[in-house]
Formats: C-alpha cells, sequence, structure tokens
C-alpha cells in the first residue's frame, strides 16, 4: 500500500531527506505518532521522527547542511538521535535499533538493527507503521503488525506479546490508557489483562513521567475513559490510592452514601466540557478526596463528611509532593479550590448574609468564575428536575455575588490604608500592632461595619488603636 504524499505540505521536506539518504547511501524512514495521525487524517504533528538503517546523526547533518549550511543540529550521542528544528518542525533523526531489558530498568541494551527490528520494539501497531521515503519505494506503507487495521477497528494493540510489551517499558502501560482516553480506542482483551498482570512493573518509572501521561489523560475530552481504566487495571490504587479509598458504598440501618470516585469521575468529565485548564480539571478530581478520611455515620443523622473540604485541601500539597507536580501558584489554586468547594453551595439562601457572600469573595479572588464552573460540574444527579433547580441556586448566588463586589469591591481586596499610614499616624516602628490593626480593618470591610474606603478605615483605626493603649502623633 503506497501512501499519496503529494498533497502533503511537507512534500518538499520528505524530497530532500529522501535525496541526502540515497547520496549517502542510506535508508529512511516516517516511523511513529506522525504516520498514525497521517493515517488517521488528524492534524498533522510538528513532531516528525526518522528513521534509518546506518546513522541517524549523519543523516541529520547531511540533512542539516542541504536545508541551510548554518542550520543547527542537536546530537544527543548516548542516545544516537539527532534533531533538527525547522520553521515550526521538530526532526528526529534515529538509527534502527534492537533493544533488550534487564528486570529493574526501562533503560533498554541498544544494538543497530533493521527497519523490522524497529518497527518490533514499538509500543503498539498504530504506532510501528512507517512510510518509506526510499527512491525506490518513496510512500510506501511498512506494516508488518497491521496496524492499518487496528486504526480502523479503533483498537490498541502491542507487536509483540503483550506481558512482555509492558513488563519491558512499564510506561507503556500508561501510554495505553492515555491513548485510550485521547483517541477513545479501545485496549484489546490480552493487553488490557497484561497491564492488570505488570501493573506493580509501574514502579520502576519515575514519577514525573508517569504525570507526563496522566496529564495528558487529564487533558483529554473524556477524562474518565482513562481513569476508569486505570482503576480497572490496579494502576490507579499504585499511583492515586486516595482516589480509590472513595471508592464503593456502604450502608448502616438502611442509609447509603454515594460512590464518591465515580461520582468524581462524573465531575471530572463534567469540568472538562467546560475548560481546558489543567489545575481546574485536578481542582475537580481531588474535590472529595478528603471525604474517605472524615466519613463517619452518625445516628439520627446518617453518612457525614465533616470538614472534607478543609482536610483535602492540606492533603493537596502532600499529593503534589508525591506526585512531583508543581509545588507553587499550580498547586496552590488546587488547594484554595477544593478548600472552597462546598461554600457557595452553603449561600443558596434568602438569608445568606453579605458578609457571608464578601467572605467568599475574599477568599475566592479572581478565581471566583473557576470555582463556580466546579460547583456547577458538581452537580452529579439525574434528576432533571434537581438538575435545573440546582443550576438557578447558582445563578441566584451568582446575582447576589455581582451585586456585593460592585458595592463593596473586596475581590482581590487591597487594604484602603497600608502598614506605612498607619506607622506613620501613630509615629510606630514595624510590631505586632500594626498587624492587628491591618486584620480589624480587613474583618470590619468582611463584616460590613465599614466600608471600603480609606477615610473611613482611618477612622476605624483611630478607635481600635485607641483600645491598645496607642495615640496619634
Amino acid at each position: 500500500m503506497f501512501i499519496n504524499l503529494n498533497q502533503n505540505k511537507n512534500l518538499k521536506l520528505f524530497k530532500i531527506i529522501s535525496e541526502v539518504a540515497a547520496g549517502n547511501n542510506q535508508s529512511v524512514y516516517i516511523v511513529g505518532g506522525y504516520v498514525r495521525d497521517l493515517l488517521m487524517k488528524r492534524k498533522a504533528s510538528t513532531d516528525i521522527d526518522f528513521v534509518t538503517e546506518q546513522s541517524g546523526i549523519e543523516l541529520a547533518q547531511n540533512v542539516g547542511k542541504e536545508i541551510d549550511p548554518k542550520m543547527k543540529v542537536s546530537v544527543f550521542k548516548t542516545y544516537g538521535t539527532a534533531m533538527i528544528r525547522y520553521k515550526d518542525l521538530e526532526l528526529e533523526f534515529v538509527g534502527a535499533r534492537k533493544e533488550s531489558y534487564t528486570e529493574d530498568s526501562r533503560k533498554p541494551e541498544v544494538e543497530g538493527g533493521t527497519i523490522e527490528d524497529d518497527q518490533k520494539r514499538r509500543d503498539f501497531t498504530i504506532n510501528a507503521m512507517a512510510i518509506s521515503l526510499n527512491k525506490d519505494n518513496f510512500g510506501e506503507l511498512i506494516d508488518p503488525f497491521n496496524g492499518i487495521d487496528d486504526l480502523e477497528k479503533g483498537i490498541l494493540r502491542t507487536p509483540l506479546e503483550p506481558a512482555q510489551t509492558y513488563s519491558d517499558d512499564p510506561l507503556r502501560m500508561m501510554r495505553a490508557v492515555r491513548f485510550a482516553s485521547t483517541l477513545n480506542f479501545k485496549i484489546e482483551d490480552n493487553s488490557l489483562e497484561a497491564i492488570k498482570q505488570e501493573s506493580e512493573r509501574i514502579k520502576i518509572v519515575s514519577m514525573e513521567r508517569i504525570m507526563v501521561e496522566f496529564n495528558k489523560i487529564m487533558l483529554s475530552q473524556k477524562p474518565s475513559i482513562g481513569l476508569k481504566l486505570m482503576e480497572q487495571t490496579g494502576l490507579m490504587k499504585l499511583i492515586i490510592p486516595e482516589l480509590i479509598d472513595l471508592k464503593g458504598v456502604e450502608e448502616v440501618e438502611g442509609q447509603t452514601h454515594k460512590d464518591n470516585f465515580y461520582h468524581t469521575l462524573e465531575v471530572v468529565d463534567n469540568i472538562s466540557e467546560n475548560t481546558d485548564n489543567l489545575w481546574l480539571r485536578w481542582s475537580a478530581l481531588l474535590h472529595d478526596i478528603g471525604k474517605a478520611p472524615t466519613k463517619k455515620f452518625v445516628e439520627g443523622t446518617g453518612w457525614t463528611f465533616h470538614g472534607h473540604e478543609f482536610l483535602g485541601s492540606k492533603m493537596v500539597k502532600t499529593l503534589f509532593q508525591r506526585l512531583k507536580l508543581p509545588l507553587g501558584s499550580d498547586m496552590k489554586y488546587v488547594q484554595k479550590m477544593v478548600k472552597l468547594s462546598s461554600r457557595p453551595i452553603a449561600l443558596i439562601t434568602d438569608d445568606a448574609s453579605d458578609s457571608a457572600l464578601r467572605r467568599l469573595l475574599f477568599d475566592a479572588g479572581e478565581d471566583m468564575e473557576d470555582l463556580f464552573t466546579l460547583c456547577k460540574a458538581d452537580i452529579t444527579t439525574k434528576n432533571s428536575r434537581k438538575q435545573e433547580k440546582f443550576k438557578k441556586n447558582f445563578e441566584y448566588v451568582a446575582v447576589k455575588i455581582k451585586e456585593v463586589e460592585e458595592k463593596d469591591q473586596v475581590r482581590n481586596f487591597q487594604p484602603p490604608i497600608s502598614g506605612e499610614e498607619i506607622m506613620q499616624m501613630f509615629n510606630l516602628k514595624p510590631g505586632r500592632e500594626i498587624g492587628i490593626l491591618k486584620e480589624k480593618v480587613k474583618e470590619a470591610i468582611l463584616e460590613g461595619e465599614i466600608g471600603n474606603d480609606s477615610e473611613e478605615a482611618k477612622k476605624f483605626v483611630i478607635a481600635e488603636a485607641e483600645k491598645l493603649g496607642l495615640t496619634l502623633a
């Protein structure tokens, strides 16, 4: 089977590479994801991998000279690869190779090989197809494992025996789940069983590499596909056991609670329809993480999860540390979202005070809209009347919050009186009194005792300073 490359926008580049390889007595093939996406008619990848049965580094250097004698070629001798950035493309060249693995590492012993050897070491049949750029068969699809058939049927299958494929490089298990989630493909039954069997091997993979795949699952159109597969194969229990702890329903005295694991997956899918923000999606994933450790059955009340948001927000840091996720503003954002995830619901009453609304505005700040997106995603009832009622309630709270915000301007709160001004007023040096007075001003504004106004704040500070025994300078 031949692939018509005549309409391909990179045809000119492919012809140059073909000419250079022929002039150097080298073979050359396009391999991997670019071939898969081309056959699926997906958006063309900007990463293109080329394999030669000779030296990948030498081919890259000669191609670089042909395109532009001054072109920079990045060489990675340890891996026998070289990379060229050309226009908006990243071109990687590597020599075909055979691989053999040891029990305790996913780094293989490598030796030179043929294109067939190179295809055998690929993770899935859909990624093991190659297109020849050689003069005698330019455009021919080389597909020894019938990847094109699997592509048409939407199946993920390994080129060789699956248990061996996953044991050799356990990261492939995460890649299988990721492709199932992002392409909406089915993992072939033998392959799925092999992942269950080899799941413990994921422990030899660095958490950073695991999280690259996990975040791609989180950014897929319907993340629950991948998250369910991770639970089904045992990978989730090894990577984020706190989520598995949410699984299951208990019954006491005829009273049950919902399965918080499957509820969480619904919330993640719901939020994914409205945002591509990875960390807001993570907030949905972890919003109920504190429910397992706070679950309690109370006579006459039923199941309670008191303080699960507060505990959950504290658990976020431990999780992020273990998962090697960023510990800066991204983590703090997720902590904030988890902590505030139930607050808007408590305000869905006519008698919710302006003070409570101001405090929510103050605590959520510029992330107020994201918080509402999370709260709306948390509505997973299948009862359409209840769903409509909850959504109307949120709209009602949103209107009330907007009114308070316009009146009091507490979002992204800046104190109407600074610490320096307080020091000048009472001829003070930096000390605890300044912090006390600033905190009292903030509380008075949030409680509605004074407006968010510098004159009112000054009068208030003078009165409060007197109570601390301070006099104006």
